[in-house]
């Protein structure tokens, strides 16, 4: 392995001209001599990198700074940045970093902490613009004007009162048209779209999607503006919540990447591989129970793949409906049990179907017609456990206030082997006579 001052050169040149590469060689290196790497950086160096760094490769690295590299590294970021880093950390280690910023950051920093996970209170930006309803329209104009070069180009502002509550939004091209000496109440719309700081961030996504807005305001409790979520942070928050979900419903880590390193992914996937073996010997099991009949019978071997394959598959199609629905809130109380009918039914129509040309190969391939029968019945059932097991999975671990995404699909895997081993094997049994 190279040594690490040789790779220092290195490093700092991608980091002048490319961050996100500076940020990709140190996770994919030991975690250990990236520290080392990072603490040959000087601190305005580094913290050029850090933005790009995944979440818990900057949680490690956080914790091996100086004071001074740590101050300079999170004065950088933005709020809501921090705020998801610091998160990962002990509340005793988070009070700690956070003593050491200035009374602005830290106060910014807190303010995104105390809300939940996922709420739009979390992800919303404090990069705003806001002005007092009494201010005339010409001192906006001039205040619009001194922020030129500092503040991104905007098409809204928001307009507060004294107490910073949000009273109006205001077209800039309303602001443009108005006289000098009219007051910004006169000219901004009252009508205001916001959202509680506390609300799902998906359910912000939904709002501003049907009303085809770029940001929304959010608020507090006392309709304080205290930041705003744009429409494309949401919507690439919200289609990377959608690619954790796949990645927790097949038991990969989620903040696992394509180039993560070895190490991670193995500690990611290892335990549930682990827990999805277990299940597979229940399944074993089950098959263990029936080894006479299928010592007699041995043909019934060949089909038992048939059965879980047909199972699984029709399992996870009811389950990728399902979480579709929860992720654009769908399916709520009022209609989960008649969404999990129409999965059972729809288990039960595609069983018949399914079992039947099953049973009708089966038949044709080995001459017995209740081979065909047996393999047939097994598959109804099966499916129809698939349906029911594909939508109930999701909405009981939800209902139980657990994440509807984790490892789904090995749990219903675990139903549907079981389920269908036992419903076909049990048949065979009920028809031994007419098989032998």
């Amino acid at each position: 392995m190279p040594n690490r001052l040789a790779l220092l050169p290195l490093v700092q040149g991608y980091i002048e001209r490319d961050p996100v590469t500076a940020a990709y060689i140190l996770q994919t290196m030991d975690e250990a001599q990236a520290i080392a790497i990072m603490k040959a950086l000087p601190a305005k160096t580094f913290a050029q990198v850090f933005p790009y760094l995944q979440v818990h490769h900057a949680t490690a690295m956080l914790k091996e700074v100086p004071p001074a590299t740590f101050t300079e590294i999170i004065e950088r970021l933005q709020p809501e940045q921090a705020a998801t880093i610091l998160l990962t950390l002990k509340d005793e280690e988070r009070a700690l970093f956070l003593e050491r910023l200035s009374e602005k950051a830290k106060k910014q920093i807190q303010e995104i902490l105390k809300y939940p996970e996922n709420s739009a209170g979390r992800i919303m930006s404090t990069d705003y613009l806001a002005f007092n309803q009494n201010i005339r329209a010409k001192e906006a104009v001039t205040r619009l004007r001194a922020l030129a070069n500092r503040q991104a180009p905007v098409s809204y502002a928001y307009v507060v009162d004294e107490g910073l509550h949000l009273v109006g939004i205001l077209n800039m091209r309303d602001l443009l048209l108005a006289h000098g000496d009219e007051q910004l109440q006169s000219i901004m719309k009252k009508d205001v779209f916001a959202v509680d700081g506390f609300t799902d961030r998906e359910a912000v996504a939904h709002e501003l999607s049907k009303r085809r807005y770029f940001a929304a305001p959010v608020v507090d409790a006392e309709r304080r503006l205290i930041g705003i979520v744009t429409a494309d942070q949401l919507f690439g928050d919200v289609q990377e919540e959608a690619t954790e979900d796949i990645l927790r419903m097949v038991g990969a880590g989620e903040d696992e990447r394509t180039f993560s390193p070895v190490l991670y992914s193995l500690r990611m996937r290892t335990p549930w591989l682990l827990f999805n073996l277990a299940t597979a010997f229940l399944a074993a099991w089950v098959v263990s129970l029936f080894q006479d009949v299928i010592a007699k019978i041995t043909i019934l071997a060949v089909f038992l793949p048939v059965v879980a394959g047909q199972g699984g598959n029709a399992g996870m199609q009811s389950l990728a409906v399902v979480m579709r629905g929860l992720v654009l809130r769908e399916i709520h109380g009022s209609n989960a049990l008649r969404l999990v009918i129409k999965e059972v039914l729809v288990g039960t129509l595609n069983g018949l179907i399914i079992g039947t040309v099953t049973g009708l190969i089966a038949w044709s391939w080995h001459g017995n017609p209740f081979l065909g029968v047996v393999i047939g019945l097994g598959m109804l059932v099966n499916l129809v456990a698939a349906g029911l097991s594909g939508a109930a999975i999701p909405l009981v671990l939800k209902r139980l206030g657990l994440d509807p995404a984790q490892s789904s699909s090995i749990f219903l895997t675990t139903v549907t082997d079981c389920v269908g081993f036992f419903a076909f094997l049990g048949f065979a049994v009920v028809f031994k006579d007419f098989l032998i």
